[in-house]
């Protein structure tokens, strides 16, 4: 977002880019009002802006960069799974291809990778009280 643009540009400086002629950071609107500069944003409220105020202006990044000659066509979205808008956007768009990826954290890595082994001893999914005995023994 044109948030998170100002934020990489201000914390690496403004020729952060220099010297990667063909690199473009372009960025949409997250439809957010302004917050302070150094401040996480909300992210319930940009939860909500993802999924409510993303898609039209990616849509129009898209035709715009596409109507730039001195650039090539947007031939496909690389984009993650959070980020449904692109979905959207790649199908209203001509079915432009997308490919998604599931950027998930070293411990949500962890905790997938164990799923299988919980399910064989019979730790997942929860039955009966189990459920109430883990959580009264974690609170």
């Amino acid at each position: 977002t044109e948030y998170n643009r100002r934020r990489l540009l201000r914390s690496r400086g403004p020729t952060a880019l220099d010297g990667l002629p063909s690199f473009r950071f372009e960025a949409i609107p997250d439809g957010l009002p302004p917050s302070d500069s150094d401040a996480t944003q909300d992210i319930p409220t940009l939860s909500q802006a993802v999924l409510n105020c993303f898609l039209e202006p990616f849509k129009e990044l898209i035709l715009r960069l596409n109507a730039k000659s001195e650039s090539p066509s947007v031939t496909f979205i690389l984009s993650d799974c959070v980020m449904p808008f692109t979905h959207d956007a790649a199908q209203q768009l001509g079915g432009i291809p997308l490919v998604l990826l599931w950027t998930a954290s070293a411990c949500g890595f962890l905790g997938y990778s164990q799923y299988r082994a919980l399910l064989n001893k019979d730790i997942f999914p929860f039955k009966g009280t189990n459920l109430v005995s883990y959580l009264h023994l974690i609170s």
